[in-house]
C-alpha cells in the first residue's frame, strides 16, 4: 500500500477540518474483496481531517461503514486494517503460500495466475474470520432452512464484527449509519438505518447475503439477502433523505462503469460484471441533477407568485420541493486490473487487498488535493460532480 499509508495504520486522526457543508457523507458501494479500496480513501479522508457524520454502505460497503461509525476517529483505520488482514490471511494457515510485499511479478500473467490460485483456495476453503464453507453441502444435502441455504457459513463473519465494533456507539446517535438489505419475501429494497433501527452485526451481515454463496439473514422474522441485487450503491438513499442539508459527499465505486472492449469471453465476462454492479452511478447523479436544478428553479419564483395562488393545496406540494441546498459529489472508482479477472471480487489476498488499499488511499489524496471538492458550488444548480480517476 501507500507508503503513509503503510507508516500509519494506528495513527491518531487529524483534527476535523472545518466545512462549509451541513453534512459529510461517505458512500461505500459493494464489491467483496474490492472493498479495501474503500478502507484506504477511509484512511486519505481521516488524515486530511475529514470525518463523516453519515456513512452509508451496501454489502461490503456497509462492513467497512459499520467498521468506520462503529469505532472512535482514532482507532478507525486500525480496526479497518484489522478486519481486512483478518480475512485477507491465507485460508489454509500456516500451509498456505506466505505473503513476501518485495516480490514482485514479471508480467500481467504470472499474476494472472496467482490471483486465480488464491481465488481458488477461497473458493475451496474460504476465508478466515469471514466465511467458510458449509458442510453438508446444499448440492448434496437440500434440506435446509434459509439461514443455512448457502454454499458458505457466514458465523465467523458474526464473531469478526462484533469483536472490531462498538455497536453501543453506532446506535448511541453521535453519527449516521445506513445499510441497505432485500427482503427474500417481497423483494422490497429495505435499508436498516440508525434514525429508525438499533443496528447489530444481523443488519451488517443481510446487507452482503448475497445468494448462493451466504445464506439469507433472519432479522424480526424476515430474511434479507445483499442488497446489491436491486442497487449496490446507497447515493440516492443519502441525496433523497429529507430534510436536504447542504451535503459533501464522497461516492466510492468498486465496479467501473466504464471500461475496455472485451478481447475473449472471460473478459466479456468481467466486463459484464462491471456493468452490473456499477449500478449506474452517473445515472443517478443525473437525475438528480435535473431534480436540483427544478427545485431551486421553483424556490426562486415562488416569491414572485401571488398570495392567493401560494394558499393552495397544489402549490403548497411544490413548495416542500422547494430547497437551496447545494451538494459536491467526489467520485472515488476502482478501475481494476486487466490481470485481476472474473474471481476480482472473490480473491482475499494480502497482496491484492494492500493494491485495493493503497489505490484508494492514492485516489482520494489526488481528489483532495483539488480545493474546489470542499468548496461550495457557486453554480446555479448549487450541484458539482467531481472524477478525477480518469486516466489513473
Amino acid at each position: 500500500m501507500a507508503e503513509d499509508a503503510k507508516r500509519s495504520p494506528q495513527a491518531k486522526a487529524a483534527p476535523k477540518t472545518s466545512s462549509p457543508f451541513g453534512s459529510v457523507a461517505l458512500v461505500l458501494q459493494g464489491g467483496g474483496a474490492l472493498g479495501s479500496y474503500q478502507a484506504g480513501v477511509y484512511e486519505a479522508l481521516s488524515q486530511a481531517g475529514i470525518q463523516p457524520d453519515w456513512v452509508a454502505g451496501i454489502s461490503i460497503g456497509a462492513i467497512n461503514s459499520a467498521l468506520i461509525s462503529g469505532n472512535a476517529p482514532e482507532k478507525r483505520v486500525e480496526k479497518l486494517r484489522a478486519f481486512w488482514e483478518t480475512i485477507s490471511a491465507p485460508p489454509a494457515g500456516p500451509f498456505g503460500l506466505p505473503y513476501n510485499p518485495d516480490v514482485k511479478f514479471p508480467d500481467d500473467n504470472l499474476h494472472r495466475l496467482i490471483n486465480q490460485t488464491r481465488a481458488l483456495g477461497v473458493a475451496t476453503l474460504g476465508a478466515p474470520g469471514f466465511f467458510r464453507p458449509r458442510f453438508p453441502s446444499p448440492l448434496v444435502w437440500p434440506f435446509h432452512k434459509p439461514d443455512t441455504l448457502s454454499h458458505y457459513d457466514v458465523s465467523p463473519l458474526k464473531e469478526t464484527l462484533e469483536r472490531l465494533i462498538d455497536f453501543d456507539r453506532i446506535n448511541a446517535g453521535g453519527g449516521r449509519l445506513s445499510v441497505g438489505a432485500v427482503n427474500v419475501r417481497n423483494g422490497n429494497f429495505t435499508y436498516f438505518d440508525t434514525t429508525t433501527h438499533r443496528i447489530d452485526a444481523r443488519h451488517i451481515i443481510a446487507s452482503g447475503s448475497l445468494p448462493p454463496g451466504f445464506p439469507a439473514t433472519e432479522i424480526d422474522g424476515e430474511f434479507y439477502w445483499d442488497g446489491g441485487l436491486v442497487s449496490n450503491t446507497p447515493l440516492q438513499w443519502v441525496l433523497d433523505t429529507k430534510p436536504r442539508q447542504d451535503t459533501l459527499a464522497f461516492q466510492v465505486d468498486l465496479w467501473s462503469a466504464s471500461g475496455h472492449l472485451p478481447r475473449d469471453l472471460t473478459e466479456a465476462e468481467v466486463r459484464q460484471k462491471d456493468i452490473q454492479f456499477s449500478s449506474r452511478t452517473r445515472e443517478a447523479t443525473s437525475q438528480f441533477l435535473r431534480a436540483q436544478q427544478m427545485r431551486r428553479a421553483f424556490r426562486r419564483v415562488h416569491d414572485q407568485i401571488p398570495e392567493e395562488l401560494r394558499a393552495t393545496p397544489e402549490m403548497q406540494f411544490l413548495s416542500q420541493e422547494a430547497d437551496e441546498s447545494v451538494y459536491n459529489i467526489v467520485h472515488l472508482i476502482y478501475h481494476a486490473k486487466r490481470y485481476e479477472g472474473i474471481a476480482k471480487d472473490y480473491e482475499f489476498s494480502r497482496r491484492t487487498m494492500d493494491e485495493h488499499w493503497s489505490a484508494g488511499f492514492d485516489a482520494a489524496r489526488r481528489a483532495l488535493s483539488h480545493p474546489e471538492v470542499l468548496q461550495r458550488p457557486d453554480n446555479p444548480e448549487g450541484f458539482r460532480v467531481f472524477d478525477f480517476s480518469k486516466g489513473h
